[in-house]
């Protein structure tokens, strides 16, 4: 697994894991989604390194998927669209980049003999937990178009190593959280309302209860499968074991930050009823008896490290914390 290649590498894991692989001595190509600021992401964040190559472009698009996996030995496939509200409003955009663009991220990997190419899918595709915890057998439930568009992804990668014996493994992490994370997810919207002043905290749903991990607690989690063969042609899910609701967590984030505020439900952040995903704590027994692989981080630890991140002002200033991220 000496050179690598992280697509989403300008995203939030996607970010972390490229810092962790680059530290732990790998020749990492980190494919940042092309645009004309010549912005990189969360790139931009991250020390200039030898080992560490940065270039821009677009998984939709096969050549270029060919031209950036050459003399590539493993694949971190993380790049998507992940917004589970902006799915409701451009569904299309879900299919060509999450399914399309990891059909395309197969086929090139197969064009240049890849050795692994871990395909990272979502605990959003088990949908409401039908038993708990959810291993790796769970049924998979569509309940939003950005589910679907993984279970689709998911479903194509799989298809490529029982047609081509493409070394394919699919990570199935879940609810990640921490520095660097978008707006859009329940944790940091909370967190950049609290530090920017604002003391009627709008929210959607609270009931729901999630299987929150740590951000590089995942990323641990993801090199723990590269760097085992045995992992290949599995479904195997990152999670902590640990099921929390998030009225509990967002409590924990106002003890943390020392401040009383209240919490208003707004209409709009609020998913429709069938398409809420109301339980998920993971089975994460495979993972462990693969690779011996347990995280590291409590909830409590890892959002005091989140809070810490977010209410440094230069961090924070990246967030537009009072309007509504879709």
């Amino acid at each position: 697994m000496q050179n690598v290649l992280i697509t989403g590498a300008d995203g939030f894991i996607g970010s972390h894991l490229t810092e962790l692989l680059v530290e732990k001595g790998f020749n990492v190509r980190a494919l940042a989604q092309y645009n004309s600021f010549n912005k990189w992401g969360w790139l931009d964040e991250i020390d200039n390194h030898p080992n560490l190559e940065i270039v821009t472009g677009d998984i939709r698009d096969l050549n270029q998927c060919r031209q950036i996996t050459k003399k590539i030995d493993t694949i971190f496939h993380l790049a998507a669209l992940i917004s589970i509200p902006y799915s409701y409003i451009s569904p299309q955009s879900y299919i060509e980049t999450n399914i399309n663009g990891t059909a395309n991220i197969c086929q090139a990997a197969l064009d240049n003999s890849v050795k692994h190419i871990l395909c990272t899918s979502t605990s959003e595709v088990y949908g409401t937990a039908q038993y708990v915890p959810i291993n790796e057998l769970h049924p998979l439930q569509p309940q939003s178009p950005y589910s679907a568009s993984k279970i689709g992804a998911d479903s194509i990668a799989i298809s490529y190593n029982n047609a081509f014996k493409l070394p394919v493994t699919i990570v199935r992490p879940f609810n990640t959280y921490g520095p660097r994370q978008s707006a859009r997810a329940v944790i940091p919207t909370i967190i950049t309302q609290i530090a920017g002043g604002i003391k009627k905290i709008h929210v959607g749903d609270l009931s729901p209860t999630r299987d929150f991990n740590y951000v590089t607690d995942v990323c641990e989690g993801f090199y723990a499968i590269a760097t085992n063969q045995k992992t290949i042609g599995e479904t195997i899910n990152i999670g902590s074991n640990y099921e929390i609701s998030i009225r509990d967590t967002l409590e924990i984030i106002k003890k943390i930050m020392k401040i009383d505020v209240d919490f208003i439900e707004e209409k709009q952040r609020i998913r429709p009823k069938d398409s809420e995903v109301y339980r998920l704590w993971c089975d994460n027994k495979k993972l462990y008896e693969m690779t011996s692989f347990k995280p590291q981080t409590n909830i409590f630890n890892g959002l005091k490290k989140t809070i810490d991140w977010f209410a440094d002002q230069k961090n924070l200033r990246n967030y537009k914390f009072n309007i509504y991220n879709v």
